[in-house]
Formats: structure tokens, sequence, C-alpha cells
């Protein structure tokens, strides 16, 4: 059943006279919210055509393509094209032939002929979808607008404020200002064990990831990733942020203890002296945001047995001895040396172990001819 939608007009369709002042205030949500002239006449026109075929039960099953709106600041006006035939089957699309010519007298059956909306019809159709678009679509720019906003600080630091906690733990922040605010989530996962989140109050958070929803962007946000710790940093400390010192590596046990190896990019810059700041100013602003969290900052280095002696800091190490065709090693500690070396619960060995990506096997300097111990080592985490 043909339903062209291409016809040659030989009576004009009703315009009303208002292009001109829609396409003003198009223009002029272009400069306020940046939404595309096109983009909203395309809407418009679709939201036209939606609206005639809901407004009667007899426009329903009329096809939207059948259904042509044009708009331009001449005016707006609105026509069907239906199909000329000698019997109607399908009144959506179809038209008897006698009913055709009285729009085109010339028409023959199977031909496409243009029947014009009434204008009383059209001119309350018109009128109530274009406010409902409009509005609709500067919600939806905005939506968009805030949604490209915050894409693109995902593995950047926000600060939000606490709106409320779930059942579940799971917290939900209000970041932004004004017309970008948007809500964050916090899932339990994701927090410091330990730390408390009072409503009203302001939290640091890194964000993870950023989806759309229907009521504009949802952060996903941490308060445990390792990279909360670089970007604190790099706020903190002016070398990290011109490049003269680099941040090679992190492995932190949130709320507890964390590690950093870092490198200098420069001969005359000390990398470690640069993290921790003049009295400790600059390590002392990470720890309080972090609540106590201590930080292990070393200077990384490509020798891993250098690189393993750093990463056991504040332990002293005796000697490291890679082990041949495997990615571990065996470090000798004095005696007295071992329990700072190995940590409480192992977790100086751990964290070492992670930052440099070696099996780290720990022996005090009485027992250093004895095997190794065969226990596998977590690997490091990377950027």
């Amino acid at each position: 059943m043909a339903r062209n939608t291409r016809a040659k007009k030989t009576q004009e369709s009703p315009q009303l006279n208002i292009g001109a002042e829609i396409f003003a205030s198009l223009r002029d949500l272009e400069k306020l919210k940046g939404i595309p002239v096109d983009y909203m006449v395309d809407r418009l026109k679709q939201a036209m055509t939606n609206a005639y075929r809901k407004d009667r039960e007899d426009h329903k099953d009329v096809v939207a393509e059948n259904v042509v709106v044009e708009l331009s600041e001449a005016g707006l006006s609105m026509h069907l094209v239906k199909t000329a035939v000698e019997e109607v089957e399908d009144k959506a699309c179809q038209i008897q032939l006698d009913a055709a010519r009285n729009y085109n007298p010339n028409v023959q059956p199977g031909e496409s002929v243009i029947i014009p909306v009434k204008y009383d019809d059209f001119g309350r159709i018109a009128a109530q979808t274009a406010k409902q678009v409009i509005i609709q679509g500067i919600r939806e720019a905005e939506r968009g607008a805030t949604y490209e906003s915050y894409s693109s600080k995902a593995q950047e630091l926000l600060t939000g404020v606490v709106q409320r906690q779930e059942p579940n733990g799971d917290i939900f922040l209000l970041i932004g200002q004004g017309a970008e605010q948007s809500m964050a989530v916090l899932r339990t996962s994701e927090q410091i064990p330990g730390e408390s989140y009072a409503p009203n109050s302001m939290v640091r958070v890194y964000v993870l990831e950023v989806h759309k929803s229907g009521r504009g962007p949802m952060i996903q946000v941490s308060r445990t990733h390792p990279n909360m710790i670089r970007r604190l940093f790099e706020l903190e400390t002016p070398e990290i942020a011109s490049g003269e010192v680099e941040i090679r590596n992190i492995a932190r046990e949130p709320g507890s203890r964390s590690k950093m190896a870092v490198r200098a990019t420069r001969e005359d810059v000390d990398p470690v002296g640069a993290c921790v700041g003049p009295r400790g100013g600059r390590v002392g602003a990470v720890v309080d945001e972090l609540h106590g969290e201590k930080i292990d900052i070393v200077v990384w280095s490509e020798d891993p047995t250098e690189y393993v002696q750093a990463a056991l800091s504040p332990a002293d190490v005796l000697s490291v001895t890679p082990v041949p065709g495997q990615k571990a090693c065996r470090v000798v500690v004095p005696d007295d040396q071992l329990s700072l070396a190995i940590g409480k619960a192992g977790q100086n060995a751990r964290l070492a172990a992670r930052l440099t990506g070696y099996k780290i096997d720990i022996k005090p300097a009485s027992q250093a001819g004895e095997p190794p111990l065969e226990e596998p080592q977590e690997e490091a985490e990377a950027e």
C-alpha cells in the first residue's frame, strides 16, 4: 500500500503567522542555553506531528511520515499526505478519489494528494505543543550540558555536600552549584572504613564514572581509590603539577596506610622532599584530608633492588637479591627490624609488594641461609 509523502501541492496549507516569533525565541534560547536552532526546529516538528496523531481518535492511525509540518520564519503550517484510491481500505493513509480531487483536480488513482490541516485545529495543537517542547528542550539541553561538564571531570576531585544516607550505607552528595548541581553517590564499598558523614557536611571525593539518568548525570565517587591520593598530592605539590616530580605507583589500604613511589624528572629536585613539603605541610594536608591515613613516600627506581629496599621503608634493609627467572626477591633485614619490615598483620610487606610488583621474601639476618617461603604476594597497583 503506497504511503508516498511526496506530492504536488495544489492547495496551500493554512499558516500561522508566528514563524518569526518562534525563530526569534529559538535564537535567544541558543544564545542563553547553547541549544542549536535547527535542533529545536526538528523537535518542534516531531512533537507537533505526534500531538496531531494523539489529538483525536481518528488521527491515531495516521502514519507519522504522512504528517508534514513546515516551519520557517514565514510561518507555520501542517498538512497530511494521503493516497487517492477508488475504494478506501485504510482511512489513515488513503482518500477516496472524488474527495481527493477537491484538493487536486488532476490527481489519479495511486497518486498522493496533500490535505491541509484546518487552521483552528492546527493553531491549538501548535500553541500547546510549542510551549511544551521548548520547556522540555531546555531541560534536556541543561541536563546534557551538565552531563558533558561532569563527564569531563571523571578521575578528578570534587567536593560534595552530604544529603542523606541510605539504609544500605550509601551516601548521596550534592555536587556543583546552580543549574549544574547534580547528585553523586558514594557507595559503602568506596567509603573509608571508620569515617562518618554528617548531613550537610562537605566531603572531598574522587570521581569514578558519570552516567546519564532521567534527572541529570549520576556521578559515582570514591574515597578509597588510590588515585584520590594522587590527585590530592597534585593539588598540594607544585612540582607535581609542573611535571618536575612524577607519581609512579600507589599502593593503598584505605583509612590505614598507603605507599607512594615518586621520581624526579630533574636532577636538582628532591621528589620525596617536594611531596613532604616544608615542615611536612604538604603530606600533612593530604593526611588530614584522609583523616589520619599514614602515607609513606619513597623514591621509585628502575633497579628492582633499590626499589624494593625503598618500598620496605621505614625498615632498614641489609640486602635485596632478585630471584632468577621470577618477579621475586629475597630480602635480608637486621633481626631487630624484622617486625618493622613485615609490619602489623603483614601490612608493610604487603604494601611494598603491591607497590613494586615483586614477591618479597623477608628474612632476618640470623636466618638468611634458610630456603625462601613460597607464599605469593600481591601484584602492584598501576595507575
